[in-house]
């Protein structure tokens, strides 16, 4: 069995998820949010995410975290908070030695909904049947859950096709002895 954590950044507010996977099986083990101030200084902001987040991994000791990618939207400045937020994050993983997989949202709807335009409401609906939960988990918290669910599938298979592969360095264009001068 593994323990995954999905995390769907943000600075105002990150989503999380903690499931658990034992081959397909899967299991919620708890979700969440974290608020940060909105009076507080950025600094102060992303201080308090690496804290929560800290405390999280903390608690619930992941196997391993998967992260949302940052999407560009149109107005730079929450692009660049976007990206501040994301990276306070992988920062709190990287500190708890957890690895970190980075899916993007189109990746994660397809995994869990079946297709790259589903809706928010979609991807809330399939994470609550996929996971067995009593009522809808939270738009941030659906998101967290489903790149969980996106990194137990996509590392799974991942394995996978490492056992089955000889995954050897190719030769091909490389100089041989000799024969560089």
């Amino acid at each position: 069995m593994t323990i995954l954590l999905g995390i769907d950044p943000g600075l105002g507010t990150t989503g999380w998820g903690v499931i658990s996977a034992d081959g397909n099986r899967l299991s919620h083990i708890a979700n969440g949010r974290i608020v940060t101030d909105t009076k507080a200084s950025l600094a102060n902001r992303l201080v308090e995410l690496d804290r929560a987040l800290t405390d999280i991994i903390l608690e619930f000791r992941p196997d391993g975290a998967a992260v949302e990618e940052v999407f560009v939207n149109s107005n730079p400045q929450s692009t660049l908070k976007l990206g501040q937020a994301r990276g306070a994050c992988i920062t709190a993983l990287a500190t708890c030695n957890l690895p970190v997989a980075e899916y993007t949202a189109l990746q994660m709807k397809q995994a869990v909904a079946g297709h790259g335009l589903a809706k928010k409401e979609q991807v809330q609906e399939m994470v609550k049947r996929l996971l067995n939960l009593p009522g809808l988990p939270g738009p941030d918290a659906a998101d967290a859950l489903g790149i969980a669910i996106t990194h137990a599938h996509a590392g799974h298979s991942m394995a996978k096709l490492a056992a089955a592969t000889d995954l050897q360095r190719s030769t091909n264009g490389m100089y041989k002895a000799g024969r560089s001068r």
